[in-house]
């Protein structure tokens, strides 16, 4: 990179999806990055083999569908944006690109026709360019790769086309043409696609495995599409890779289709694991993203945004999860009492009733490292609730599923509390916060320190230890690199001290 005057991108020569990828940018880490990206691709494509490239250091990532059938037609269905990534993997698509004019659209589609055409192709297939963030006026791009199927990112196309691409394929498939020319293809409107994944963006995108507990999605309708194979009561494993499902969104414009994405993320709610979806709702939000400000880069450059220190959790949500603990108990009391032979007993209410006395109780949160305690006052029809000095009245009734409706004074809100363990996720107001419930057996989140040890966040096989027993290391310190759903994640200090052994 130092001799040639610009930065290098490492890739594996058989993968894709940022699968065995490294830029390097000083002589000094070439050695490593190339040991780790030929390590990565050799567990996942089975080939040490990579290639090097020249890296733009501002760069857009559009893609353009073709599809050619076995009678000598091939057409391309416009392009798809895909420059906002985090590790080399995308995880927001749009179409059609911002800021494309008709001409490079027609540049690149011609490119990515006589691409296919060159070998032959049939079926479905993705021609991936990568060009400078502003499209420089010399109109250079560069090609990157072929993806011979459809792709994830595929509906978005769909949706400003109106095409049905698995149709398509099959028609293809059976001998039949092309169902469109070239000039019968057009473009209405925006579409953007969010891939949701078990994910913990606040650890370097580290993948997040457990069973889901609980899982609503946005209504679907022409204007919102789901596409998953993932239900609730299915468990996300270390063996493959951690995308729930993918959220797509469509409207007549950009402005109005990120409205909708917006409204779509705060309506999904998924408990059990760690995921992405706050992050991808400060990611739409985000001055960058909204403002087409687009490079691969924009999760960097935008960390400040999308990535904002931890506050304390609101009042308003630790009032709302002690109303979930609340009606989960008289639900569990009435329960138990239909099976006791006496339903109407009051011994089985647990209503807080006492013979002239006001029953009175604490219910214990952990928020990070406090303790917050809400006082709980039993009233006949409600609840005196007190957290840090405020004192609301309360009150609360199940709604159907996990929602519940919480009067907190003159406020009326609709949120779910799923219970997760000790873990409480707490869906509100189209915000999701995790807070835990006092246990003296508390135990803290799979990665982090407890008892001055270090617990692996996943099952994963360690491929290179980076500290040695008696070394001092500072927070943030790798120790361990870990092998886990065909990728290399690096295991950091969670605070400073001495390694007295792996």
């Amino acid at each position: 990179a130092d001799a040639i005057g610009y930065p290098v991108l490492i890739k594996a020569s058989a993968g894709g999806g940022g699968k065995g990828m490294r830029v390097v940018e000083r002589s000094e880490d070439f050695a490593a990055a190339l040991a780790s990206c030929r390590r990565e691709a050799a567990s996942s494509f089975a080939s040490e083999q990579v290639l090097i490239e020249k890296y733009l250091s501002r760069s857009r990532h559009i893609e353009i569908q073709v599809f050619a059938d076995s009678l000598g037609h091939c057409v391309h269905l416009f392009e798809r944006d895909c420059s906002v990534q985090r590790r080399h993997q995308k995880v927001l698509e749009e179409a059609p690109a911002p800021g494309m004019t008709p001409a490079r659209r027609a540049a690149m589609g011609k490119a990515a026709v006589d691409a296919a055409r060159a070998v032959g192709y049939v079926g479905a297939g993705t021609v991936e360019f990568i060009a400078s963030d502003s499209f420089a006026e010399d109109g250079s791009f560069y090609f990157m790769e072929m993806n011979t199927r459809l792709q994830v990112e595929h509906p978005v196309t769909e949706m400003i086309t109106g095409q049905d691409l698995v149709e398509w394929q099959l028609r293809v498939a059976s001998g039949e043409p092309l169902p469109l020319r070239q000039d019968q293809l057009d473009i209405r409107g925006h579409a953007l696609e969010a891939r949701i994944y078990a994910e913990n963006p606040d650890q370097d995108f580290l993948p997040s495995t457990g069973r889901l507990l609980h899982l609503a999605r946005p209504a679907e309708s022409l204007n919102v599409r789901v596409d998953t194979g993932i239900e609730q009561g299915d468990e996300i494993t270390p063996f493959y890779d951690p995308m729930i499902a993918k959220l797509i969104v469509w409207d007549e414009h950009r402005d109005a289709a990120l409205a909708r994405m917006r409204k779509a993320l705060a309506d999904y709610q998924v408990a059990g694991v760690t995921t992405n979806i706050d992050f991808l709702s400060r990611l739409v939000a985000c001055p960058a993203f909204a403002g087409a400000d687009l490079d691969t880069g924009l999760i960097e450059r935008s960390r400040g945004f999308l990535f904002p220190e931890a506050a304390a959790t609101p009042k308003e949500v630790l009032q709302v999860a002690a109303v979930g603990e609340l009606l989960y108990e008289a639900h569990a009391a009435r329960e138990q009492a239909k099976t006791s032979g006496d339903p109407w007993s009051p011994w089985h209410a647990r209503d807080g009733w006492r013979l002239n006395l006001q029953a009175n109780r604490q219910i214990g949160f952990r928020d990070g490292e406090s303790l917050i305690e809400v006082q709980v006052a039993y009233g006949r029809d409600h609840w005196n609730l007190t957290v840090q000095g405020e004192t609301v009245l309360a009150r609360g009734r199940k709604l159907e599923g996990d929602r519940f409706a919480v009067e907190l004074d003159d406020r009326r809100l609709i949120a779910s509390v799923i219970a997760a363990g000790t873990k409480r996720h707490v869906f509100l107001n189209g915000q999701t916060w995790i807070i835990e419930r006092d246990d003296p057996l508390h135990l803290v989140e799979a990665g982090g320190a407890h008892g001055g040890g270090l617990t692996a966040p996943m099952p994963g096989k360690v491929v290179a230890l980076l500290a040695q027993p008696g070394t001092k290391v500072e927070k943030g310190a790798p120790l361990l690199i870990l092998e886990a759903m065909k990728m290399e994640h690096t295991i950091t200090a969670p605070k400073n001290g001495t390694v007295k052994a792996f």
